[in-house]
């Protein structure tokens, strides 16, 4: 064997050596913590499921105690108009009636025609002023729940619950794939079972996360299930980025050696040029809504890699070699005439509609960008006022004076500029008392604990009065759950991207979602439109 390789061996040998240790440390470490957020973010679904079941038994016992002490309690055309007002009043409510002693339903409404077959137990004389039960019927994995109240005539009126009422599927999305969960009654009555996971075979020995959340108001039990493996996809990433910090910049050095003895030196950088060369960076386009009104008021432009076999890859894989080999200039220049090409069109006939590029830190080194905007969109069906240019706080702006002025010429165009990742990076607050930035953008990870940290929310609301303060716009990134959106009202914001309403879409879906929900498809298009993007996400 060479001299060289023998060399280049032992030097392998000791550095994976003195880099096994904190490796082994850095995983210990955030195992433990992955399995401490899953416990937390399990007993946040359970405690969401009890809420929203104790909502809707309060709402349907509040209706029947209504329609007791005001006299409706019979099958009489009055009485039956009250009913209705009832299910108006109370939207987790789907029926109300009156049963006889023997649980058979009198008359209900909306009219059901009965078997004579008894809803309810026989009424019995140490029977509960409320009586909780469950129905045979079944949606999606929630029964139709049942909700009585004795009237002292030996009948009872009887509320119908809408398995919808608690059909939600809390909780982040690396957990929602692999978690199983059970709402029971007290008398060990299923209400819901939702999520296909099965419990874990004694003999895998792989550890079973289990949390359980008790009604402080109903005899009602919520268990969430999950294997412990599914916590690791929560630290999947920090994991690699531990282990390179590990082996730190000599273990670095050598596997980037050992990549490059068995390929020729230019054949990567060849290769990623020609994939410029053909256009292989694509746009793909993430709505952004307003969550107010529930239109749709633009997107954010995410680049995407689709190689000729079909394969779509993510930026992680290929944006941190295109900053630093400067290919991102060329690429970003070809996004931004692909967005002029595909979306065009729809872009000049919804004037309202924005369109937000990301740039990275050294587009603001020097004016070539605002050349490049100017030359691509220039002419185009988008209007400069239409324009969005994101600029990211992960990464540090090396001339501050210059970033400034490049912005300033930007928005002299009628371009405007967002900071991304706000909270996140290196310029903090400064970025926006000396960039002149337009709109603000929360980070996901202040989004994703919304509610459920103090911390966060405090920074949120910071942020929309500093916006507010400064006349700035703001959106909310990666929202995902209906809760993070009604936070997020309640906290003044109304624009908003995520996966609960579209994941990047490639330019046709994009173009066939906004055509539909500004009202232009045909009849039946929406569902098409929706399948579509779900098998894309």
């Amino acid at each position: 064997m060479p001299h060289r390789y023998t060399r280049f061996l032992k030097t392998l040998v000791i550095a994976l050596g003195l880099a096994i240790a904190p490796l082994i440390a850095a995983n210990y470490i955030l195992d433990n913590y992955a399995v401490t957020q899953a416990e937390t973010e399990m007993k946040a679904a359970a405690e969401r499921y009890v809420l929203r079941a104790e909502k809707a038994i309060g709402d349907a016992v509040s209706v029947l105690q209504g329609l007791h002490q005001g006299g409706f309690v019979t099958c009489s055309a009055a009485d039956r108009a009250a009913f209705h007002a009832g299910l108006i009043a109370a939207p987790f409510v789907q029926m109300i009636g009156v049963v006889d002693s023997g649980g058979v339903l009198m008359c209900n409404v909306p009219d059901e025609t009965g078997n004579g077959d008894p809803v309810l137990p026989v009424l019995q004389s140490d029977s509960p002023l409320v009586g909780i039960g469950m129905r045979d019927r079944a949606y999606e994995g929630v029964r139709v729940a049942l909700v009585s109240w004795r009237i002292g005539n030996g009948s009872r009126l009887l509320a119908e619950i809408s398995p919808v009422a608690i059909s939600i599927d809390p909780g982040p999305e690396y957990l929602r794939a692999h978690r199983h969960v059970e709402l029971r009654l007290g008398d060990g009555v299923v209400w819901l079972r939702s999520g296909e996971y099965g419990r874990l075979d004694s003999r895998s020995g792989e550890r079973e996360l289990v949390v359980q959340m008790a009604s402080a108001k109903y005899p009602m039990l919520a268990t969430v299930t999950a294997p412990a493996s599914a916590a690791d996809n929560l630290v999947r990433d920090l994991k690699v980025v531990s282990a390179i910090a590990a082996v730190g910049f000599a273990i670095l050095f050598i596997a980037i050696s050992v990549w490059f003895s068995w390929r020729p030196e230019s054949e990567a950088e060849d290769e990623f040029v020609q994939s410029i060369r053909r256009g292989e960076f694509v746009p793909y386009y993430q709505p952004v809504m307003d969550i107010e009104t529930g239109r749709l008021r633009g997107c954010e432009v995410l680049m995407r890699w689709a190689r000729p076999d079909g394969s779509v890859i993510s930026p992680g894989a290929f944006m941190t070699f295109a900053e630093t080999s400067g290919h991102i200039f060329e690429m970003t220049r070809q996004i931004m005439r692909k967005t002029r090409d595909e979306v065009g069109d729809l872009y000049f006939q919804n004037p309202e509609f924005k369109l937000s590029v990301n740039l990275f830190a050294g587009h603001f080194e020097d004016r070539k960008i605002v050349e490049d905007i100017i030359e691509i969109y220039g002419e185009s069906k988008i209007a400069f006022q239409q324009i969005v240019m994101e600029v990211t706080e992960r990464q540090p702006l090396s001339d501050m004076d210059t970033a400034r002025k490049i912005i300033a010429e930007m928005q002299a165009v009628g371009v405007r500029v967002a900071l991304d990742d706000v909270g996140t990076g290196h310029g903090g607050f400064a970025y926006l008392q000396k960039l002149g930035i337009d709109i603000i953008k929360i980070d996901k990870m202040f989004i994703d604990s919304l509610g459920t940290d103090d911390n966060s929310t405090t920074i949120v609301d910071t942020m929309v009065e500093l916006a507010d303060n400064l006349g700035m716009g703001i959106i909310a990134e990666g929202v995902e759950t209906m809760e993070q959106i009604e936070r997020l009202r309640e906290l003044g914001v109304s624009a908003a991207q995520g996966y609960i309403f579209a994941p990047p879409l490639p330019a046709k879906l994009f173009i066939d979602l906004a055509t539909a929900l500004s009202g232009g498809r045909k009849a039946g298009d929406e569902d098409e439109t929706a399948e579509t993007i779900a098998n894309v996400a």
